[in-house]
């Protein structure tokens, strides 16, 4: 896939503007993370405090419920922490914004609106 585009499929101004994007994402991501932990901190530490039992409570959500949304939603952005670790990889050797599927540049506004793609729209739709 290199070999077709030698510089990358992305002029100087489209690379740099995307590695300010996934720079922020990056950092977005991280304090998502953060908080996150906290959160999950805070439930597990409220948990072992209160003797109740909250699987029969009518009044809401179970402890259950809330550490599996939790860890679902911690899972999420360790995820796309990774994927934003492989794009800037990506980025560094010159492949980032060439469709895995096939071979072909993504379109500068689908990185945008999605830094982590790795397909064109063309080979997403198909998928």
């Amino acid at each position: 896939m290199g070999e077709r585009f030698p510089d990358g499929p992305l002029s100087p101004a489209e690379r740099a503007a995307l590695e300010d994007l996934l720079i922020a994402e990056h950092e977005s991501t991280t304090l998502q993370i953060a908080a996150l932990t906290r959160d999950w901190d805070d439930l597990v530490e409220s948990s072992t405090l209160v003797a109740n039992d909250d699987e029969h409570d009518p009044e809401g959500a179970t402890i259950a419920f809330e550490r599996a949304h939790l860890q679902s939603l911690l899972d999420r952005a360790r995820s796309h922490l990774d994927d934003l670790g492989q794009m800037a990889e990506r980025l560094r050797q010159g492949t980032y914004g060439v469709c895995e599927g096939c071979g072909q540049p993504i379109p500068v506004e689908r990185l945008r609106a999605r830094p982590t793609a790795r397909t064109c729209v063309g080979c997403a739709a198909r998928r």
